[in-house]
C-alpha cells in the first residue's frame, strides 16, 4: 500500500476510534501516522498539524492536559492561528487553572472567526474567573495577545473557499469545534455542586461533600480542583487508595500540582509505602522548596526509612 493510502486509512482509522470513545487508541492511531508522515517526507504542514490537533483531542477528552498542550502548540506552528488547536489547548488551559493563557487562546479565535460560540463562551467564563481572582486590573496581568494577520481571518474568505475547508475539516477530524469545550450552563453547575462540597468539607461531612464532587466531575472531568478536594476527603475517611487514584487524576491535568502530591504522599504514607511518598515529597519541594508541611513529612518519612 503507498504511504499516503497507508496514512489517510491510520487517520480515518483515528477518528472512528475518536468517535467510539477509544481516545487512547485514537491517539495513537494519529501518532503511528505522524511517524509515518516523517519516515516518508513531503506532506504538508497543513496534513501534520491536522493530526497533532486530533491527537490533542484524544488527550483532551482522556484529561492529559500537559500532552494536549505540547501537541496543539506543534500544530500551531505548522499552520498559526488553526482554530482546533487553538480552543483545544485553550480548554487545557482552562483545565490546569491556567486561565489567562485560555484567555489569550478563546480571544484569538475571536480574531479569526466572530461566530464560534465556544470561544465567546470561553472567554466570558475566563474574564469573570480573572476579575474574581486578580480584580479590576485582571486585564493589565495579561500576556500579549497576538494580531492575527487578515489572512487568517475567516470573515475574509469566499463562501466557496469557506465550504471547501469546511468540508475537508469534517473529514479530517473526529470532532467538531462546538464539542470541544463544556457548555456555560454546564459549568457552572459543576461549580456550583463543587463549591457546595467544599462548604460540606469545612463542616466535616466528607461523605456528603464527595457526593457532591463526584456529581460536579461528572459534568466537568476536567477540573483538577475537584480531585485533589475529593482526594482530601478520601483521606479523612481512611480511604487511602481512592485518595492516590484521585491525587493520580489531578497530576495528568497538572503535572506540577502541589496538592496532589502533598495529599498523594500523605496517603501513601499511611499505607506504609514509605518509598513512594517519599518520593512524591522529594517532587514537591523541587517544585515549591519552601513548603513548610512538606518539609515536616519529608523528615517524619527519612525516620520512617532508616
Amino acid at each position: 500500500m503507498a504511504p499516503a493510502s497507508r496514512i489517510s486509512d491510520l487517520r480515518q482509522a483515528g477518528n472512528e476510534q475518536f468517535r467510539n470513545g477509544q481516545y487512547g487508541q485514537a491517539a495513537a492511531l494519529y501518532g503511528r501516522a505522524l511517524e509515518l508522515l516523517e519516515t516518508t517526507g513531503g506532506a504538508s504542514a497543513e496534513e501534520k498539524s491536522v493530526l497533532h490537533s486530533n491527537r490533542a483531542a484524544c488527550y483532551l477528552k482522556d484529561g492529559n492536559c500537559s500532552l494536549c498542550i505540547k501537541d496543539c502548540s506543534v500544530a500551531l506552528d505548522l499552520v498559526p492561528f488553526a482554530i482546533k488547536p487553538l480552543l483545544r489547548r485553550a480548554a487545557a488551559y482552562e483545565a490546569l487553572e491556567r486561565y489567562q493563557l485560555a484567555y489569550v487562546d478563546y480571544k484569538t479565535v475571536l480574531q479569526v472567526d466572530c461566530t464560534v460560540q465556544a470561544a465567546h463562551d470561553g472567554v466570558n467564563r475566563m474574564t469573570k474567573v480573572l476579575l474574581e481572582r486578580d480584580g479590576l486590573q485582571w486585564r493589565q496581568k495579561l500576556p500579549p495577545i497576538p494580531s492575527v494577520p487578515v489572512s487568517a481571518q475567516k470573515r475574509w474568505e469566499s463562501p466557496l473557499r469557506s465550504h471547501e475547508a469546511t468540508a475537508r475539516s469534517k473529514a479530517n477530524d473526529p470532532v467538531p469545534v462546538t464539542k470541544q469545550v463544556p457548555t456555560v450552563a454546564t459549568t457552572e453547575q459543576a461549580n456550583k455542586l463543587k463549591l457546595e462540597g467544599n462548604e460540606l468539607v469545612k463542616k466535616g461531612n466528607y461523605k456528603k461533600a464527595i457526593e457532591k464532587y463526584t456529581e460536579s466531575l461528572k459534568l466537568h472531568k476536567l477540573e483538577c480542583t475537584t480531585y485533589t478536594n475529593r482526594a482530601l476527603c478520601y483521606l479523612n475517611l481512611k480511604q487511602y487508595k481512592q485518595a492516590i487514584q484521585d491525587c493520580s487524576e489531578a497530576l495528568k491535568l497538572d503535572a506540577k500540582n502541589v496538592k496532589a502530591f502533598y495529599r498523594r504522599a500523605q496517603a501513601y504514607k499511611e499505607l506504609k509505602d514509605y518509598k513512594s511518598s517519599m518520593a512524591d515529597i522529594n517532587t514537591l519541594l523541587k517544585i515549591e522548596p519552601v513548603n513548610t508541611a512538606a518539609q515536616k513529612l519529608q523528615q517524619e518519612l527519612s525516620k520512617l526509612l532508616k
